[in-house]
């Protein structure tokens, strides 16, 4: 049946391709030609085929590696490390809740919907995909700038809760839709490549500028304070201001809960990351903790009898699917870019580290959909927007996950919790998800030990890093993120405007050559000037590569120029006068003045005859009486000149003018084919300056040039 439907359509194509040739003009197909049409467009349909195939096969990965999948050798640890993210994701999906806005449940449905879809989408094995700080406190900024919350006028006691849970429900919902069709429509577009402009010391300051932003965010919980939120510039320094004002209002028995709840999960993460070689898997230290501090809280009654906070009603089952609002679409739209792209950046660093260490490639377009598909279906589950997590990750790979297989156990296992388990936290302490969220943050503190590594190595990486923390905390995370990226292209224009030059000298008896400044066993070859830079040539640095191009080669190349136009132009008015002379003595002559046996006319003319002889067309250096250059070469190394523009390719062409007044030759090397066709085309080359001056390499150009040299000088001795 399959053979024949498949038949049918190549004789389809057949009967379209030979009626499009007769309507063309063409001849009425024979036998033989028929048979040739005929496999032609067997062929066809074969690719096309093949073309679909191999499209969707990029589009749903799973399709292509699930068939090939090994169950004895990876089930087994695939199952282990889901079960070991599952159980993790519980706590973290509750904790980070908080810090998106939104009720814990909310959490728990970011920990399932989009995990699992990633799981079908996703290229990374081994990147385990749901809640993350950063990205909680970037969906909460916009949830608590749109939805404020509320105080009565004279005391602290907050209103309308359930209205501004609800409200920010919908306004994360709509955040999170439009962050999945930004990354989708940015991985359908091949904008994979965006992340190159998301430095690694940019992403590191501002996930570092991230993590106070979330430790202040906690304090309140921490502290068991009722402090207003506020999304806008400076509003880390009000949130501290206004937390020193109420701290005399403490809940001891709050601070006394979390206190002792950080210091247990940061004594075990300790313990982990020590043992981690020994341990079979990490202890699930924040299950634990949620565990005890839920039954204790629950048996002492810690909310009606000392005023703790809870996590309170936690629904159990799944929310039908709903669209999110589209009157708060405009309204979250600017922001959902940033996160978009701050979520993918994440995701792909992790998904390269994990597939460079275990041999396998992802791809970074694909990584872009699979996220925008999770965040797209989560937000119909009022989801908020979710990436990978470096510390789920990292138990996800440690405890034998290969595959994504694992990632789909983990959603299961939090799907169980949601129907079954979730009303069992409702005494859960707010304090307690508050000291899990900070105790997570351990690691991402140490980044603030990039600043003296930075210092050692990269002053311009130190200065991105710097003003990207500082403006992602003055200006809070959405504006301090545009700030960041426009700094770091501003230092990038900066450091093209002034990049490394040098003059290179060979390695002795070698084809190589180096910087003679760095480099003490390199020397300048005899009468070559070789000249390089390691930017490319447009109007920010082309006056400036000029300039040191002139200092480098070691003579004032702009006052021999005009001493040679000065030297010309005082020989002519000496050949002037001569001749003016002369001519006033004939003319004398010719006109009888009696002196005619005291001139010699034939002498007088010789001598004009010998002195213009003596000027050559045009006049050196040498015959001008000034001190001819130690060099009669100069190359232009391009090996690192990625591109030159119109400015740039004018000043070439000037470079090439003054030393070949000076009588130097200028020649290129290591010209990339794109720079020679930019040259072509704008002009650049003239009988004077020919194509014959571009060499491929250095050494080519070095052999050529001493070979030529010292041939011109034993024809000079020859002819003395």
């Amino acid at each position: 049946m399959d053979k024949e439907l498949r038949n049918r359509d190549i004789r389809y194509c057949v009967k379209r391709s030979v009626f499009h040739e007769t309507e063309l003009g063409g001849s009425t197909p024979t036998p033989s030609n028929g048979r040739a049409v005929f496999n032609a467009a067997k062929n066809k349909l074969r690719c096309s085929r093949s073309a679909a195939k191999s499209l969707l096969l990029k589009f749903i990965p799973i399709l292509q590696w699930l068939p090939h999948y090994p169950v004895k050798e990876w089930l087994l640890g695939d199952i282990v490390s889901g079960v070991s993210v599952g159980i993790l994701q519980l706590p973290q999906g509750l904790a980070y809740a908080l810090l998106a806005g939104v009720p814990p449940i909310f959490g728990l449905y970011s920990s399932f919907f989009p995990v699992f879809i990633y799981s079908f989408f996703g290229t990374s094995r081994h990147v385990s995909v749901g809640t993350f700080t950063v990205m909680s406190i970037m969906v909460g900024s916009v949830a608590e700038s749109l939805i404020p919350t509320e105080f009565v006028q004279g005391n602290d006691t907050i209103i309308n809760m359930d209205a501004r849970d609800e409200a920010r429900v919908e306004v994360v919902a709509a955040l999170t839709l439009f962050v999945g069709i930004f990354q989708i429509i940015l991985g359908l577009v091949q904008f994979g490549f965006v992340v190159t402009y998301l430095s690694e010391p940019l992403v590191r300051g501002y996930t570092t500028a991230a993590t106070i932003h979330v430790t202040v965010s906690q304090l309140k919980h921490f502290f068991g304070l009722p402090l207003s939120e506020r999304s806008q510039p400076l509003s880390l320094i009000y949130s501290l201001i206004s937390l020193f004002r109420r701290i005399h209002n403490t809940n001891i028995s709050t601070l006394v809960v979390s206190t002792i709840a950080l210091l247990c999960l940061i004594a075990v993460k300790e313990v982990n990351q020590k043992w981690q070689s020994k341990l079979p898997m990490p202890i699930p230290i924040e299950l634990v903790v949620l565990l005890i501090s839920t039954g204790l809280s629950y048996g002492i009654n810690l909310h009606e009898q000392y005023g703790v906070g809870i996590v309170g009603n936690i629904p159990t089952g799944l929310l039908a699917p709903t669209v999110p609002k589209t009157d708060l679409f405009f309204q979250v739209v600017g922001n959902a870019f940033a996160i978009a792209v701050v979520g993918y950046t994440i995701t792909i660093s992790l998904a390269k580290m994990f597939a460079n260490k275990h041999g396998y490639k992802v791809d970074s377009n694909q990584e872009f959909i699979a996220l925008g598909l999770s965040n797209l279906t989560g937000s119909f589950f009022h989801c908020f927007a979710v990436t990978s997590s470096l510390s789920r990750s990292l138990v996800q790979e440690s405890t034998g996950g290969n595959t994504q297989i694992a990632g789909s156990v983990s959603s299961l296992i939090t799907l169980v919790i949601i129907l079954k388990a979730g009303e069992l936290f409702t005494a859960l302490p707010k304090a307690i998800l508050s000291a899990i969220v900070i105790a997570n943050l351990k690691e991402m503190y140490k980044q603030f030990m990039d600043i003296p590594a930075l210092w050692r190595t990269n002053k311009y990486d130190l200065l991105i890093w710097i003003v990207t923390f500082i403006s992602t905390i003055c200006l809070n995370l959405d504006i301090g993120l545009g700030v960041s990226v426009i700094f770091g292209l501003l230092t990038i224009t900066f450091r093209t405007q002034l990049p490394q030059y040098s003059v290179l000298g060979q390695v002795f008896d070698t084809d190589i050559y180096r910087d003679t400044c760095q480099n003490t066993m390199t020397k300048e070859v005899n009468g070559i000037k070789i000249f390089r830079t390691s930017s490319a040539i447009y109007f920010a640095n082309a006056e400036l590569y000029a300039q040191t191009l002139k200092a480098k080669v070691g003579v004032n190349i702009d006052l021999l120029i005009e001493k040679k136009k000065k030297a010309v132009m005082k020989r002519k008015r000496g050949l002037q006068k001569v001749i003016t002379l002369a001519q006033r003595i004939l003319s004398n002559t010719n006109r009888g003045s009696g002196l005619e046996f005291l001139v010699n006319k034939e002498a007088i003319v010789g001598s004009l005859q010998t002195l213009s002889e003596t000027i050559p067309n045009p006049p050196t250096l040498q015959s001008l009486g000034l001190e001819r250059l130690s060099f009669h070469s100069l190359i232009l190394d391009f090996a690192a000149v990625c591109f030159i523009d119109t400015v740039g390719i004018k000043m070439l062409k000037i470079i090439f003018e003054e030393f070949k007044e000076i009588e130097v030759d200028v020649y290129l090397v290591n010209c990339p084919g794109s720079i020679l066709r930019q040259l072509q085309s704008s002009g650049f080359f003239n009988e004077t300056f020919t194509p014959a001056l571009i060499f491929s390499t250095i050494h080519d150009a070095v052999s050529y040039l001493s070979q030529t040299h010292e041939s011109s000088s034993l024809q000079e001795v020859t002819e003395i």
